[in-house]
Parts: C-alpha cells; sequence; structure tokens
C-alpha cells in the first residue's frame, strides 16, 4: 500500500498493521487513530517525525506516554489525547507555539492529565529585612525560560487533574491568556493552600480575559464553593459545568447575559435555584448532575441532601411561574430524582425536552401544561425500587402529550 501522496488519513474499525514506512513524513497533516488498538509506543516516535503535522487524535488507543520529540511537531494544532493511559505531558509540550486545542483525561472515570511543572525549589535561608523567610516567585510550567510567546495560540485545554502539588501549573495557567475553554477533571487541593489560591487567581484572571467554557469537578476540596466569592466575575461565560458537592450558586451567576449552557451539582437542586436562574435571558440548556457511578457512600450522601433541600421547599421543587424565556432543555441525572412540579404555563414557555437518569423517583407533575414540550426521557437505572418503577410506570402510561420514553425495567 502506497501512501506517500496521503495528506490525510483516518482509521475505522479494526486494523492488524499500519505501514507507517509508506508514509511521506513531509506532506502528512492529519492523522485520526481514535480507537486503533493496534497503536504501539514505537509508532508514537514515528509520529513524532511527521513535521507538518497538524491534526493527531489517539483518542481511546492504549497509549501511555507521550514522547519528549512532540516538539518537533512544531505545526501541531490539536492533540486528542483522551481516554487513554497518558497521565503527565513531557515539559515539550509547551514549546509548541501553534497548538490550539490540548485535550486528554477520561470525563467518565473523571481522570486527568497533568500538565508539566518545575520541582520546587526550597525557600532562600537568609531572611529578609523584615525578619521574614524569602519565597522563590512562582514560575509555572510556562516560564519566561521556556521562550516567550509558548502556547500563546491554546485555545482549548480539557481534562487536566490539578492536586496539591500543582501549585506552578496552578500559576502558569495565568500566561493561557487566549484560552476559551479549561476543563479540570479531578482537582484535589486543600481549602486555602497556595494551590488553591493561585488556582483561584487564575480563573479570575482567564475570566477577564475571554475565557467562554469553565467545567470543574471538585470531589472534596470545596473549591467550586470559593468561586462565588471572587471579586471579577467571569463575564464572558457561554458555557459552566460545576460538578461535586457544590452547597451554593457563585453569587456572580445571574450576572452573566451570555451563559447558554449550565450544569450544576444536583446538590443545589432546590426551588430557591430555580428562582435565582430563572433570569439567565440566554439559557438553553439546563442540567442538574451527579454521578450515578459514584461510591454507596456518597450517593447515600446526595439522598440525604436531596431530602433536606425538598424540605426546604415544602416537600417539593417547584418551577418558578415565569422565567427561563429561552431554556430548551432540561435534565436531571442523579441517584434521586425528588418531586418537581410545573404549577403554570408559562414556566420554561420554550421548553421541549426533559431527560432524567436515576436510580430513585418521586414523580414529575404538570408537565401537560407545557405546550412545546414534544420529549420526556426517562432512564431507570438498575435496583430501583417498587414505587419508583410504579410512578414511572404510571407517567407514561397516562401521558399522552409530551410523549414519555422510558429505558431501564419499569414493571413494578
Amino acid at each position: 500500500l502506497n501512501l506517500a501522496q496521503v495528506r490525510s488519513l483516518t482509521v475505522f474499525g479494526n486494523l492488524n498493521h499500519m505501514p507507517f514506512h509508506s508514509f511521506n513524513y513531509g506532506i502528512i497533516q492529519v492523522l485520526d487513530l481514535e480507537d486503533w488498538k493496534g497503536l504501539k509506543e514505537r509508532h508514537m516516535t514515528e509520529i513524532c517525525q511527521m513535521l507538518l503535522l497538524k491534526y493527531l487524535s489517539i483518542r481511546r488507543t492504549e497509549i501511555s506516554k507521550i514522547p519528549s520529540k512532540i516538539q518537533k511537531l512544531e505545526y501541531l494544532e490539536t492533540l486528542d489525547i483522551r481516554e487513554t493511559y497518558v497521565r503527565d505531558l513531557p515539559k515539550s509540550i509547551v514549546q509548541l507555539k501553534r497548538i490550539i486545542s490540548i485535550l486528554g483525561g477520561n470525563k467518565n472515570t473523571r481522570k486527568g492529565l497533568r500538565l508539566p511543572q518545575e520541582k520546587s525549589k526550597k525557600p532562600i535561608k537568609n531572611p529578609s529585612p523584615q525578619g521574614k523567610t524569602k519565597e522563590p516567585a512562582k514560575k509555572g510550567f510556562l516560564s519566561q525560560e521556556k521562550g516567550k510567546g509558548a502556547m500563546k495560540a491554546l485555545r482549548v485545554l480539557s481534562g487536566i487533574e490539578i492536586v496539591e502539588e500543582s501549585s506552578e501549573v496552578a500559576a502558569g495557567l495565568h500566561q493561557l491568556t487566549g484560552l476559551r475553554k479549561l476543563a479540570i477533571y479531578k482537582l484535589n487541593i486543600t481549602k486555602g493552600g497556595d494551590t488553591f489560591k493561585q488556582l483561584q487567581s487564575s480563573i479570575e484572571y482567564l475570566g477577564s480575559c475571554g475565557l467562554q467554557t469553565l467545567a470543574i469537578n471538585d470531589e472534596n476540596s470545596e473549591f467550586i464553593n470559593s468561586l462565588g466569592d471572587m471579586p471579577a466575575p467571569p463575564r464572558y461565560l457561554v458555557a459552566l459545568e460545576l460538578s461535586g458537592k457544590l452547597e451554593k450558586l457563585p453569587k456572580w451567576i445571574t450576572s452573566i447575559t451570555t451563559l447558554n449552557k449550565l450544569t450544576i451539582s444536583v446538590t443545589v437542586l432546590r426551588t430557591e435555584t430555580l428562582e435565582i436562574l430563572h433570569i439567565l435571558p440566554s439559557l438553553f440548556s439546563l442540567t442538574f448532575a451527579f454521578s450515578l457511578s459514584a461510591a454507596k457512600q456518597d450517593q447515600d450522601i446526595i439522598k440525604d441532601i436531596l431530602e433536606n433541600n425538598k424540605l426546604d421547599s415544602d416537600g417539593e421543587i417547584v418551577i418558578p411561574a415565569e422565567g427561563f424565556k429561552s431554556l430548551k432543555l432540561l435534565r436531571f441525572f442523579a441517584p434521586l430524582v425528588p418531586k418537581l412540579s410545573f404549577l403554570d404555563k408559562n414556566a420554561m414557555p420554550a421548553l421541549e425536552i426533559i431527560e432524567m437518569r436515576f436510580k430513585d423517583f418521586e414523580g414529575l407533575f404538570g408537565i401537560e401544561i407545557l405546550e412545546n414540550l414534544r420529549e420526556v426521557h426517562l432512564k431507570v437505572s438498575d435496583g430501583a425500587e417498587a414505587i419508583t418503577k410504579f410512578l414511572v410506570n404510571d407517567l407514561k402510561v397516562n401521558t399522552e402529550k409530551p410523549k414519555v420514553f422510558v429505558d431501564g425495567i419499569v414493571t413494578a
């Protein structure tokens, strides 16, 4: 097979062998190897010789390491290594001055991609005139020593991990002033610590530079609960996702008139939350979520939180009578979906689709009065109790409009 004139290659299905030697390394620009199980580490060395490569996807392959020679791909614009075994990027990645998108990690398993960072240096021993030990200045993983303008073209950085030892990484995000999307899949840092403060500062700064999409999965560091204290909100946001044990909405959220897509933890599902959000003029999609694959202990905690939220709302979550003028998609993905009620036809007047995934369900009422609602999709997890199956089956049988679709066994 002669591939000498090939400039773009996409692999589908099972392929036992790839004749890399047949490529003209000087002309190939697009290499899409997603799902190819035959890709080996040695192939990555050959790929790094394709000097004009602009797009490289090895998503869902078995690769575990990106060679440092990737810096040779000076024209590379997109690097997609999602759902691979790659956990660390080489330091040479910062030499890719034309890189626009770096996509890594695994959103389903919440595994993140670690960015390169400088080794921490010890504090200077000589005390300052004020009698305090001097700390070295934070350089971050994009220090100017690596070359001015490094990664200034970067617009999308998705699927990264930031842990307590990543203060240089958190500080280095300041330098990505062209960033339009930042997605942190794993966050485990100490509240009030250096990394915590550096990340706060970076997100606030990037928000003033034009950041449009921000996604943070915060399992236990309470970082997402500190976002409301930022003096300057990220005013250009179009999409926001805050996953974890969120206690309350950021104070500035109602000032983001451009917000189109909002995904927040089901832990803030309260009537009060909906009353706050209903004034957002551009909101098209609203999702309340918590991982259904989370540990049973976490699921039990979420159920307790939702029970308390329900009590604060007189036993049910009520959709405000007016507002949500642009909302067309409403979704709930959680171990428990409490009783939800629409009491007025002007509540979410543009709503077209409701999607729900759950194990326990307490009912959905008033949907027949919504004039534009076309479909309700319910997915019931294994192990649902008899009352849940009964309520789902009753909703399906007794609702003519909108159409109710059920995925899962619902026979009580």
